[in-house]
């Protein structure tokens, strides 16, 4: 219905907010992370949207960025999340490290959303994770901007063993994943050097 809104925010509270386009009020739902990064009352903002309609209810919800919109409509198709998961989610992380959850399966993050267990950020994982389109390039931008390792050798055997002990020890897979992957030379180190080397990253 609507691709964005383009105003001046006129109300802000913690999940939502009311943007005045040409004297029109559209009330908007947000996300955690938008609400941080909003700008204040009286200032202009451009926000993605959208439109949920139901027999109860007609919703729009706002994003910052196209990405967090796109991510969002992703996960409304999964069973179980619906509107309000997909916020507590993006509330949580912004759509480059929910993909970078879901690609390498850490079902830890992803559960640490507000309202959302463990099986149902299983579920998140198994319906997306072969429909997320990631290249090479996407993938080491996710990284934070590492050489190491392409998302393709996330599967190798040293960096796989590597990154399975850094979840042992505590860390996160995710965590884990984006240590191992700023070891530059990683593709070709043995598991256990290529460890020192990603603890390292970690402190």
């Amino acid at each position: 219905m609507y691709a964005y809104l383009n105003g001046i925010v006129a109300d802000v509270w913690e999940d939502g907010c009311v943007i005045d386009v040409n004297d029109i009020g559209y009330n908007v739902k947000i996300s955690g992370s938008t609400f941080t990064k909003l700008p204040g009352i009286g200032e202009r903002v451009k926000l993605y949207t959208y439109t949920s309609v139901r027999e109860d209810a007609m919703q729009l919800f706002g994003f910052l960025s196209r990405n967090d919109l796109e991510m969002f409509k992703k996960l409304i198709t999964v069973n179980g999340i619906g509107p309000k998961g997909g916020l507590a989610l993006l509330s949580v992380m912004d759509a480059d490290d929910l993909r970078f959850a879901i690609i390498s399966q850490d079902v830890k993050a992803i559960s640490s959303a507000p309202g959302i267990g463990k099986k149902t950020a299983e579920r998140v994982i198994l319906d997306l994770k072969d429909k997320l389109e990631i290249d090479a390039g996407m993938i080491q931008r996710e990284m934070d901007g590492c050489t190491g390792v392409s998302a393709k050798n996330l599967e190798n055997p040293q960096i796989k063993e590597a990154v399975e002990a850094l979840v042992a020890l505590g860390y996160g897979q995710s965590e884990a994943s984006k240590a191992v992957s700023r070891v530059e030379g990683a593709d070709t180190m043995e598991s256990g050097a290529l460890l020192k080397a990603a603890l390292k990253k970690l402190f």
